[in-house]
């Protein structure tokens, strides 16, 4: 299965899953609902920045691509899936919401989605390259035994190893 289209499925049901939570909260908690949201919101960003570094992390293949796809999936189908959620759980909403919600609803969607993975794609590859420069680091590296004349320095390449060496 395409990459895009599984981090748009599932999170278009996250985000529906947590729309309808939230509408829930709210008719049953009218004057407390601003710290839920709050949390709500936070949970839907790192879940996108998460997995975003974890892609990035994992060096996999038109990363950024991917995630801008799977954002216009999951804004169209958290807003098909959050209506019919709130219409069976919370409330009455019916066709008339699906409107507002393919526009202004999948539009918030999609950048809530886009925007931490595009954030978690630089975290994970800033990760990425701290780990190997780690790596490069490490005491008993077949750098360590080479000549102050081997290492570069500036002005100088590094020298790669030939076949015979």
């Amino acid at each position: 299965m395409r990459a895009w289209l599984v981090r748009g499925a599932a999170m278009a049901v996250v985000h529906a899953a947590a729309e309808t939570v939230r509408a829930d909260f709210a008719v049953a908690h009218p004057t407390s609902r601003t710290l839920f949201e709050a949390v709500t919101l936070g949970v839907l960003v790192g879940v996108a920045a998460v997995w975003g570094a974890v892609d990035r992390w994992r060096d996999r293949q038109d990363a950024g691509r991917t995630w801008l796809i799977a954002a216009l999936v999951a804004g169209w189908g958290a807003a098909i899936l959050g209506v019919i959620g709130k219409s069976v759980f919370v409330d009455q909403s019916g066709v008339a919401d699906l409107g507002s919600a393919l526009t202004g609803g999948a539009a918030f969607t999609a950048l809530l989605v886009l925007v931490p993975a595009a954030i978690g794609l630089g975290a994970g590859n800033w990760i990425r390259t701290s780990k190997a420069a780690d790596r490069d680091t490490e005491p008993g590296d077949a750098d360590e035994e080479a000549t102050e004349a081997d290492r570069p320095g500036p002005g100088r390449a590094r020298r790669r190893p030939t076949a015979a060496e």
